[in-house]
């Protein structure tokens, strides 16, 4: 896993064979196979490891202390804040999640699409949540959460491509306030009820 987050983020998932995996990881051929289908089943591995650690951050922040209180906007940056200190805090893993997965293969795409519309589904429960509390929706609701679990990517994959990363404040309120500005205004000051 070490050898492939390494190779992948360095010279690309396109350019790293098997052998270089085995070779930077000081294992024989067979033993990669023992563990892995293939590459790609490498490659699917690493991605899940940092969606399932993006995913777990979102869930504690969930249960921490005043998250039901705070209002909408607290609400979206402390949740984009655990998600993306998780996800970039290994430029490497970072790289291979977001840039390295495009475009591989089609059973790739199926892979990130699956988790995409397990974000999709969360994001709609906060957007249903912001909705409750007063913010408004200018068009279809699953609309507004397709594009936004699209420009999550999206701007992950524009940090995980820069040689010097952006900054994860940056990319919190840039998530926070693209989610607010495609939900619609509403009264920062609310409370959940």
């Amino acid at each position: 896993m070490a050898a492939g987050r390494t190779l992948f983020a360095v010279y690309g998932y396109s350019r790293t064979s098997v052998e270089d995996l085995c070779a930077a990881a000081h294992v024989q051929l067979r033993d990669f196979y023992r563990e892995f289908e293939s590459r790609e089943a490498l490659l699917v591995d690493l991605y899940d490891e940092v969606a399932v650690g993006g995913m777990r951050a979102v869930e504690v922040e969930l249960s921490a202390e005043g998250i039901d209180a705070c209002p909408t906007a607290e609400r979206f940056q402390r949740l984009f804040d655990a998600y993306v200190r998780v996800v970039t805090r290994d430029p490497q893993a970072a790289r291979v999640a977001f840039v390295e997965v495009l475009g591989v293969s089609r059973a790739m795409d199926e892979h990130l699409a699956m988790w995409r519309s397990v974000w999709v589904e969360f994001l709609t429960r906060e957007a249903e949540r912001a909705a409750g509390l007063g913010h408004g929706f200018g068009g279809d609701l699953t609309v507004v959460v397709q594009v936004l679990t699209h420009s999550v990517d999206e701007l992950l994959a524009h940090h995980g491509r820069r040689p010097r990363q952006v900054p994860c404040d940056w990319l919190t309120s840039e998530l926070t306030r693209l989610s607010l500005s495609m939900i619609g205004p509403g009264d920062t000051s609310e409370a959940s009820v």
